[in-house]
């Protein structure tokens, strides 16, 4: 039995190189997918930013809310076909920038598209959207003859 403990360290490289600044810009890439994003993120070069969604279920609908800060209620447009809702809109710049030195942007402008499915049950046909102050927020009513089609199956054994 072997009774040395090897030392963790972090091989990556330190964040000032070339290297250590694309591997921490990987890193937080890989940690983004799977976390929800606050407003509109960007995904990197050649991708537009990515509106933050929720969807809640309540007892009479679903509650989808979208942030959306900085877009205009005419830069929204939604649709819904097969069960998959789809946002698309686009963040303009307005400014007019005439100092061209800034050191850092961090703003994202550009289209964006989003596309959510819906639970089974979720009436396409009974959607009521509202925007206001930046926020999308759905309410989408349940079909209940869809929600009493659902049934348990027993699993028995052999």
């Amino acid at each position: 039995m072997n009774d040395i403990t090897p030392i963790a360290r972090d091989p990556s490289p330190a964040p000032e190189t070339p290297f250590g600044w694309l591997r921490h810009e990987i890193d937080r890439l890989f940690e983004d997918v799977g976390r929800p994003a606050r407003g509109l993120t960007h995904l990197g070069a050649g991708f537009g930013p990515v509106p933050a969604v929720e969807l809640v279920e309540r007892e009479e609908d679903y509650r989808l809310t979208a942030e959306l800060p900085g877009v205009k209620e005419d830069d929204v447009d939604l649709s819904i076909t097969d069960g998959v809702l789809t946002l698309k809109g686009e963040k303009h710049e307005n400014e007019e920038r005439k100092d061209g030195s800034f050191m850092l942007s961090e703003r994202r402008y550009g289209a964006f598209e989003r596309q959510i499915r819906l639970p089974s049950d979720a009436d396409a046909d009974k959607i009521d959207a509202k925007f206001k102050k930046g926020v999308l927020t759905l309410a989408i009513a349940k079909d209940q003859r869809k929600a009493q089609q659902a049934r348990k199956i027993p699993v028995n054994a052999g």
